[in-house]
């Protein structure tokens, strides 16, 4: 991702969502030729001039300090996640002449991590990166996400399977939210690493395979994903409301540690049983056939 150009198109497409009417502006008569803010407007509201603000909107976020990106902030109302979101464009910006594209580093999992998976026994969990892999699991993480899982290709990617496998479109009922905050948080952790390389191919290959995905991605908008509710329609269990926590796993850089926890004695606390001894057969299964077998096939 080009970091002057995402820092460009960032601030422009947050100034054009505010009317001079929630910025505290006096609505003058006439048509306006841009949608929402101008410049000028942005640049009083936020105490600097304009021929700085300008400079700021044509991606040149190098050397400026925290004072001023807070002043834009304050001037654009930015959200916790877009804040955060300008804040790591303009680090990444004063880092860019020292930093390279690189490969991701390979990420495997260490073997207390999945100990501590598999010591959760009452709710889906799983560990993940910022690109949205799926790197391991608990039985019943693999259990909920079984239609990703039906495709081999490894590791697991919600975006992948959000926009080019149609079982997304029943898995989720809110397909449209889901496909929305995947991109934002997609972006948001393309701001905070512009020079992943993975994350970079992955973002090509969605934007060339998918117009949904692509149209999403020209919006800029950006996503925290720490904590909230899910909505699901899993094939064999049906519909469940769960809440998710992410937690960062402070020992693996980039990795976080996502449960997703049924209210106690709600339906949705039955059909997280009923998907555990869903698991538990289906794997039952799958050691018989493999005990079963020919030798070597």
């Amino acid at each position: 991702m080009d970091n002057r150009n995402e820092a460009r198109a960032f601030l422009t497409s947050r100034r054009a969502k505010i009317t001079p009417e929630q910025a505290g502006l006096p609505a003058y008569g006439g048509t306006r030729r841009v949608p929402g803010l101008r410049r000028g407007e942005v640049a009083t509201l936020a105490g600097i001039s304009i021929e700085y603000y300008t400079r700021l909107e044509r991606g040149n976020l190098a050397g400026v300090s925290e004072d001023m990106l807070e002043a834009v902030c304050r001037a654009l109302q930015l959200d916790e996640a877009e804040r955060a979101h300008l804040f790591d464009l303009a680090l990444a910006a004063s880092a860019g002449s020292r930093a390279r594209r690189r490969p991701a580093p390979k990420q495997l999992i260490r073997p207390g991590v999945q100990l501590a998976l598999n010591a959760i026994t009452g709710a889906p969990a799983y560990v993940g990166n910022g690109r949205l892999d799926i790197l391991a699991a608990n039985p019943l993480g693999y259990a909920l996400y079984s239609d990703m899982f039906a495709n081999p290709a490894r590791p697991a990617n919600h975006a992948r399977f959000i926009f080019l496998d149609d079982r997304s479109r029943s898995f989720y009922p809110n397909w449209e939210r889901a496909a929305n905050d995947t991109v934002a948080i997609l972006h948001t952790t393309a701001g905070r690493d512009p020079y992943d390389r993975a994350l970079t191919d992955l973002i090509g290959e969605m934007s060339t395979r998918s117009d949904e995905f692509r149209t999403r991605w020209a919006a800029h908008n950006v996503r925290l994903h720490f904590t909230g509710a899910k909505h699901f329609h899993h094939p064999v269990v049906g519909d469940l409301h769960l809440l998710f926590e992410a937690m960062e796993l402070s020992a693996d850089t980039g990795l976080s540690l996502y449960v997703y926890s049924p209210e106690p004695g709600s339906p949705s606390d039955d059909a997280v049983r009923l998907l555990a001894s869903w698991a538990a057969t289906d794997q039952q299964d799958v050691q018989t056939e493999r005990a079963h077998s020919p030798k070597g096939s």
